[in-house]
């Protein structure tokens, strides 16, 4: 959800920042040039009144002084002239002893002129017809200070668009997040719903988000409601199976087979392989229970049961189990339940009286770990051990499943299963290491 308001906070503050600094140049290029026209019209004017005060005296046209505006006089006053006959060049005195350009062309000059005082000219020729002479008249005035007022209005307009932009930055993260508050709730709980907290969403959401919701808890439903069927009917297949098989086994142990002791011990063999398959499929499916999709391993409440499940499966092992108050795996809970299952099993077959369970958590991530007081595995065996369908010992009833379906959960989850010696207990010491999820 941050990603969406940084990407929608980023992308109005470019549009606003862009869209606002055209406007603003546009606005003052607007205004200057209206400025401009303005001016134009005012120095015409002023050529046109320099025009009139152009007079015959005696020696010739002469230019009467007291027509002239006061400016004209004062040096540097920011207001200058220049008049160009066809043999001479007249200035005015606010002028001194600089010179004034004369335009290429008449009209409004396209581009300011450089003045005295790093003054800015705005210069327009006119040219004139008088007295039977064609002359040309310039005028120019300063428009430093209009460059200076707009300078002024860019740097607030700035400032104030800056601000502006910070508002509606704020309006928008409040809006957007008020609008996005649904999505996050619904994320929420989509986490909680990962970590088997909670069984659907919560339908109370925007028409906006209706659908997606009720897909949601529509999928949960049929995946349940799946997983219940298929364990029914794993129960129900080892329960219809167990009659045609104690019907096989009391046909293997008729008087017609005893004059083939082969044929009956591989019927006998192959049998009980069945019945303890049978008997383990149906030992999963009760520890599975009514588990909702994706619940979690919660250590306080699964190690307890199937502690119990086992200890009642094999009396002769006293099964202790230690874990941290309130740890929860974050992987899916029937995975880990036969992962300890087997191990649990297994090393109740082996074990003289004591078995312990211990699960934790470090910096790498987690670890599952069950001990016996058996007779444990020699080192170089501890490889083919995990192999799959493998026995080291023939006497002891199992199929060598158990560990290799262990390896698989773990490698599956990004782990690993290493036997060890135990430390604690003399025996073996099956440990599971768990990476977090997300890092393997």
């Amino acid at each position: 959800m941050r990603s969406i308001q940084s990407r929608l906070g980023l992308g109005l503050a470019a549009t606003l920042l862009l869209v606002g600094l055209v406007l603003l140049q546009s606005s003052l290029w607007l205004f200057d040039n209206g400025l401009r026209r303005y001016h134009e019209s005012n120095l015409q004017d002023e050529a046109e009144t320099l025009l009139t005060a152009l007079a015959r005296g005696e020696q010739g046209v002469e230019l009467d002084e007291r027509r002239l505006h006061p400016a004209y006089q004062r040096a540097f006053s920011g207001r200058y002239f220049r008049i160009d006959f066809a043999d001479e060049v007249w200035r005015s005195r606010s002028l001194w002893d600089s010179e004034l350009p004369r335009p290429a062309r008449k009209g409004l000059a396209p581009e300011l002129v450089a003045g005295v005082a790093g003054q800015q000219l705005l210069l327009y020729r006119g040219d004139y017809r008088r007295f039977g002479q064609r002359l040309s008249i310039s005028v120019a005035q300063d428009y430093t200070p209009v460059l200076t007022s707009l300078a002024r209005i860019r740097w607030l307009g700035l400032g104030l668009g800056a601000g502006g932009l910070l508002l509606v930055l704020l309006l928008q993260w409040l809006t957007v997040r008020r609008a996005l508050a649904p999505l996050e709730r619904v994320r929420r709980q989509i986490a909680e719903l990962q970590a088997g907290r909670l069984g659907e969403l919560d339908s109370r959401v925007p028409s906006e988000l209706e659908p997606l919701v009720g897909q949601i808890n529509h999928l949960l439903k049929h995946t349940e409601d799946t997983l219940k069927r298929s364990r029914h009917a794993l129960g129900n297949l080892g329960h219809a199976l167990k009659t045609p098989l104690a019907v096989l086994v009391s046909v293997a142990n008729r008087e017609e087979l005893r004059g083939h002791p082969a044929l009956r011990a591989t019927l006998a063999e192959q049998l009980a392989q069945i019945e303890q398959r049978l008997a383990r499929e149906l030992g999963r499916a009760r520890l599975a229970g009514e588990a909702l999709p994706g619940a979690h391993f919660d250590c306080s409440v699964e190690l307890p049961a199937l502690c119990a499940t086992l200890e009642q499966i094999h009396p002769h092992v006293d099964i202790g189990w230690q874990a941290p108050a309130a740890l929860r795996l974050p992987w899916d809970r029937e995975d880990l339940l036969e992962a300890l299952g087997n191990l649990l099993d297994n090393a109740c077959k082996w074990a003289d009286s004591t078995v312990k369970v211990s699960v934790g958590e470090d910096g790498e991530g987690y670890w599952l770990c069950v001990e016996d007081d058996g007779p444990g595995i020699e080192p170089v065996q501890r490889e083919s051990a995990v192999a799959r369908g493998n026995r080291l010992d023939e006497q002891v009833a199992g199929h060598g499943l158990g560990l290799a379906i262990v390896r698989d959960i773990a490698q599956a989850c990004g782990g690993s299963l290493v036997l060890e010696d135990s430390a604690e207990l003399g025996g073996l010491c099956a440990r599971v290491r768990l990476p977090r999820p997300g890092v393997h």
